[in-house]
């Protein structure tokens, strides 16, 4: 059986002040306990800024790891509280989250002792921690989304698409990656808009914004060529 296990660590997380740190890791718990009521995803949280998750129907992995990046980018931290010339916060508000989706089989899956084990997470893990960020000199960041598998012409299809994702969604504001959120975790919007509290028009507008159909595209297709 094969899984889709995503990897992902906070961008420039060394950059935030430690009540933020620990804002960001308060509100990752809460997304974990919303991943697991809908997704069914195991999940957990190392260090504090470090993620990583079990999706045991590999096909929602996209779905869940477009659904992790909103929201983190969706977290309401100040950035007036932080000096103009800090380039790492600007870097956190921009892309919140780098993630890799590594496709396979696991060894070993015990989540109710978190056991995770195999080459699924070993794919993942690899990815997220080869692809570095930072330098002492400025911060690079190219791309956070990754996917990872043993199938060679898997990974080159998924690729581009991931590319363009990550594009869409680097550009995306906090209310805009508020609604993603809430569209990818199945909520229709008349309930996303009584939950923040706006009008309909308003939630279909930022759906517009961000991008919406090609993202729900981008999603279908990654369940139609997993399921095959």
């Amino acid at each position: 059986m094969n899984y889709s296990v995503i990897s992902g660590d906070i961008v420039s997380s060394t950059g935030l002040h430690t009540q933020d740190r620990k804002f960001v890791e308060e509100n990752l718990n809460d997304l974990l306990h919303n991943l697991k009521q809908e997704f069914n995803v195991y999940g957990r949280i190392i260090k504090g800024d470090y993620l990583e998750c079990v999706v045991p129907n590999a096909a929602e992995g996209l779905q869940v790891a477009l659904a992790i990046k909103s929201f983190v980018k969706a977290i309401p931290i100040k950035i007036k509280t932080y000096k103009s010339e800090d380039n790492r916060i600007k870097q956190f508000k921009t892309h919140g989250i780098r993630l890799a989706i590594g496709y396979g089989e696991l060894s070993r899956y015990k989540p109710e002792e978190g056991v995770i084990d195999g080459e699924a997470i070993y794919l993942s893990g690899r990815e997220i921690s080869g692809e570095t960020t930072y330098n002492k000199e400025r911060i690079v960041i190219k791309n956070t989304l990754f996917f990872a598998s043993k199938d060679e012409k898997l990974n080159k299809n998924f690729q581009p698409l991931l590319a363009l994702l990550d594009v869409l969604l680097s550009k995306a504001t906090s209310r805009q990656c508020e609604v993603l959120y809430l569209k990818l975790m199945n909520n229709q919007e008349e309930e996303i808009a009584k939950r923040l509290g706006i009008g309909q028009s308003a939630v279909n507008q930022h759906s517009t914004s961000v991008g919406w159909n090609a993202i729900e595209e981008a999603v279908n297709y990654f369940k139609m060529v997993i399921s095959k």
